[in-house]
């Protein structure tokens, strides 16, 4: 039987495109024991069309990336509210603005009301800005296929997501004419950690702190734009309090032991220059020792251009943020996931073991 899936877990990266192009909707991502999305497949009901399987950017040659050389450039919005709203250079509200501005629409990473982190669409600034910030769990893309498709039969759409999401978007609407309207913006991806540690991990702080969630922040600019920063801003507000506290837990979980990432993430296949979209985003790491005019100590988005649209988007944000060119060896030499995978620790099996067996607060 010709299916997407086959239990080969480092072959599934989440996306979904396999649920959301079934002709006879018998396919279901469902969590595992590790918390992440796979294909459940009801074989009783599958007519072996072989679709899932042709959809999937893991199994299509190239996985939907440009063939292209890409261009790369540090960029830093003008306002200085943007970038105290933004994790680095605030290029992700630079771009969505030009695409609100025309009337169109914004589908990216956003807290449910149980600060889950799922794909959501947005219309206004107002629903683009809970988009903002860096949000280290794998979000929840069901159901967002169908919405896209609708709101790119009226406007142009601007979708922002993990590589492997944004391979799955352009899949979904390979050869379709609504594929016009489209914007891929992707991230330069470290790995997607899981949406069942996130889960432990809110209930162990509203345990300690002895109440309910209220805000949280994966990266804040209480300290300056510096890469030797980024792992100190994880912050958390509980209910009825006024002031954040830090805790560095899952972040060292996450970078540090590396024990909580999808298993296709080892394997990824888009860890290099080579771009599943139109633009990418992500921190202009090392900007202050090549260019230390350029540095802002709130934040140097980087930009890599990778298809005509996104040269086109680069001159229309050229008014609202300062832009310099950079060679590729700087940036790929500051941004190792566009050279390679990152590796798990061996100690990764014991981690989960001990989870399952004692819960997260033991496996810390």
């Amino acid at each position: 039987m010709d299916t997407v899936y086959k239990g080969d877990k480092e072959n599934c990266c989440g996306c979904g495109v396999c649920e959301a192009r079934c002709p006879r909707h018998v396919i279901r991502m469902t969590p595992d024991g590790e918390g992440f999305l796979y294909p459940v497949i009801d074989h009783e009901h599958c007519i072996d069309c072989g679709i899932c399987a042709r959809v999937c950017p893991l199994q299509h040659e190239g996985s939907f990336k440009e063939e292209g050389r890409p261009r790369f450039f540090s960029a830093t919005h003008n306002s200085e509210e943007v970038l105290r709203h933004s994790t680095s250079g605030g290029a992700f509200t630079a771009v969505s603005d030009v695409i609100l501005g025309r009337g169109g629409a914004v589908c990216g990473a956003d807290f449910d009301g149980g600060l889950r982190v799922v794909h959501r669409i947005a219309r206004t600034a107002a629903g683009r800005d809970r988009m903002r910030l860096s949000k280290y769990v794998q979000s929840d893309m069901r159901d967002v296929y169908e919405k896209l498709a609708e709101e790119l039969g009226r406007s142009e759409v601007l979708f922002t997501g993990t590589p492997c999401q944004c391979a799955g978007v352009r899949s979904f609407f390979n050869g379709s004419p609504l594929a016009e309207n489209l914007f891929v913006c992707d991230l330069i991806c470290h790995s997607v950690p899981s949406p069942l540690i996130w889960e432990g991990y809110k209930r162990l702080l509203e345990e300690e702190n002895g109440g309910r969630l209220a805000e949280v922040r994966f990266r804040s600019k209480r300290y300056p734009w510096l890469r030797k920063n980024s792992n100190k801003g994880f912050m958390y507000r509980i209910e009825g309090a006024d002031d954040f506290l830090e805790d560095g837990r899952f972040y060292n979980l996450f970078i540090h032991r590396g024990t909580i990432a999808r298993p296709s993430c080892e394997r990824c296949r888009f860890t290099d220059v080579r771009r599943a979209s139109d633009m990418t985003i992500a921190d202009c790491w090392g900007i202050e020792k090549y260019a230390p005019e350029l540095y802002d100590g709130l934040g140097v988005s980087l930009l890599i251009v990778n298809t005509p649209k996104g040269a086109a988007m680069l001159e229309a944000i050229s008014m609202a943020m300062r832009i310099s060119e950079r060679p590729e060896e700087e940036i790929t030499a500051e941004q190792q996931r566009l050279s390679y995978p990152g590796k798990f620790p061996p100690e990764r099996g014991e981690f989960w073991e001990l989870v399952r067996r004692s819960g997260l607060k033991s496996a810390l």
